[in-house]
């Protein structure tokens, strides 16, 4: 849903002809390194829709950026489950460094996005004068063209309701995964408060937003066990409810996005050679 108002500008495209495609996505990102499964999401949108690559690259980065703010509302707001924790002083430490970089990334990118949307001419008259200066006349051409494709993605940062709705959106989905996080640790002989799920779902996934390994292997496992046994979690108990989140979080939207794949007919090297030839179409 949060996709298809992204893409408006661009595609006009209904829900469920969205849903494989963000499934495979997903998948994609699950089981290749370095978020790999948000360009097969653009290349199958081309395939499908002829939407330009660039453009919907550019609807995925905000959808990222979307995301950062909402994790870093969910630390912000939360901060005082810091007082539960033992080492209080060097967990608040690294926290305080995530949540000051964090912001300072999310928040630049997202007002960079939004000056670039309302002020499309001048910002891209601005980069391809960058460009010009970066790259020979005959490379810095078909990387303006690709430059005026990705700003044709984030027009629908021009509309005060959308970024409302889409932000609403945003803060929905993470709260029902939120309830997800509660619903596994009933597996367990544990309990923290709801605040300190929405921190632990806010600080585990500014993780995993960056491209890291597949499936987010470790970026995902270390910091939660870490933070869990900072909240008093016996050890054995943190590493198990924190692994069994991960699998339950993995499984199903690959096995999905795995269906919609084979459904398909779709090969994933064809796929991404597909994505790289036709950034210029």
């Amino acid at each position: 849903m949060r996709w298809q108002f992204f893409l408006k500008p661009v595609s006009d495209i209904k829900i469920r002809a969205l849903f494989p495609t963000v499934a495979i996505g997903y998948m994609g990102n699950n089981i290749f390194p370095a978020r790999l499964g948000e360009i097969v999401r653009s290349a199958i949108l081309k395939k499908e829709n002829n939407t330009p690559i660039s453009a919907s690259l550019a609807t995925i980065f905000i959808e990222r950026i979307f995301d950062g703010l909402v994790m870093l509302g969910f630390i912000l707001l939360n901060l005082t489950v810091i007082r539960q924790m033992s080492h209080s002083t060097e967990i608040q430490q690294t926290i305080d460094t995530i949540a000051a970089w964090g912001s300072g990334i999310f928040l630049f990118a997202f007002f960079a996005f939004l000056i670039a949307a309302f002020f499309p001419q001048p910002s891209l008259r601005l980069i391809e004068s960058f460009l010009s200066r970066l790259f020979p006349e005959k490379f810095s051409k078909p990387v303006s063209e690709i430059a005026e494709k990705f700003f044709s993605g984030i027009q629908s940062l021009q509309s005060p309701a959308t970024i409302a709705i889409t932000m609403a959106i945003s803060i929905a989905i993470w709260l029902v995964e939120a309830i997800f996080y509660w619903m596994v640790m009933q597996a367990f002989p544990f309990s923290i408060g709801f605040n300190a799920i929405l921190f632990l779902v806010g600080f585990l996934n500014l993780f995993t937003i960056i491209p890291s390994s597949p499936g987010y292997i470790g970026t995902f496992d270390a910091p939660g066990i870490a933070l869990l046994s900072a909240l008093n979690i016996e050890g054995q108990n943190a590493a198990g409810y924190t692994l069994l989140l991960h699998a339950s979080l993995w499984l199903p939207v690959t096995v999905v996005g795995a269906f919609y794949f084979f459904q398909k007919g779709l090969s994933w090297n064809e796929t991404i050679n597909q994505a790289k030839g036709e950034q210029l179409s």
